[in-house]
């Protein structure tokens, strides 16, 4: 993501509001000390519970996740309410997106959590294939090992659904939330 733009408070901070240290995930804030910085979105409209939520403890809370390195640099994890928390690990889903894209049978893939009872939430892909693959339990397993030894081993997707497209908005974005709440047709 780069360094913070001068003139701006910038902060990476913990669930318990503490900054984080070097290499730590956290959530990206902007600390206000007397003016809220021109252009900065000051709250929802006729909504002060969801404003609440990004604004308070003199802060702006972007939602996007991140960490800093030991230069200052930010590295982009994800948003907040896409990170998954899976037996006590927090998972970015682009770097999971990431690793499953080197692999030549995947064209597409989004990663979100699905509900799991005995770790909380797993990591559920959902990859549209490369013309001439197809889906199936051997290739799941090839692709699992391959996220495994691309990324910390308990990133690897547990669900790995086969898909014909992704839904997306008119300008091409995919629609992670209806990925979270809805399992697509297997192919």
């Amino acid at each position: 993501m780069g360094c913070p733009s001068p003139g701006y408070d910038i902060d990476i901070i913990d669930a318990d509001g503490k900054p984080c240290s070097t290499n730590q995930a956290g959530q990206i804030v902007i600390r206000i000390n007397r003016n809220i910085p021109i252009g900065i979105f000051r709250g929802y409209y006729q909504n002060r519970s969801l404003t609440s939520r990004i604004w308070h403890n003199g802060c702006y809370f972007t939602g996007d996740m991140a960490s800093r390195d030991a230069d200052g640099y930010f590295w982009f994890i994800g948003r907040a309410d896409d990170v998954i928390k899976s037996a006590g690990y927090r998972i970015g889903p682009f770097e999971v997106e990431k690793a499953l894209l080197d692999h030549p049978a995947v064209q597409e893939c989004v990663v979100t959590g699905a509900p799991d009872a005995m770790r909380g939430k797993v990591v559920k892909a959902t990859v549209v294939l490369t013309h001439g693959y197809s889906g199936n339990t051997k290739l799941q397993r090839e692709l699992q090992d391959h996220v495994r030894h691309t990324t910390a081993y308990y990133k690897y997707p547990r669900i790995i659904v086969f898909a014909d497209k992704l839904p997306k908005t008119i300008s091409g974005k995919i629609l992670r939330n209806s990925l979270r709440d809805h399992t697509l047709k297997q192919k």
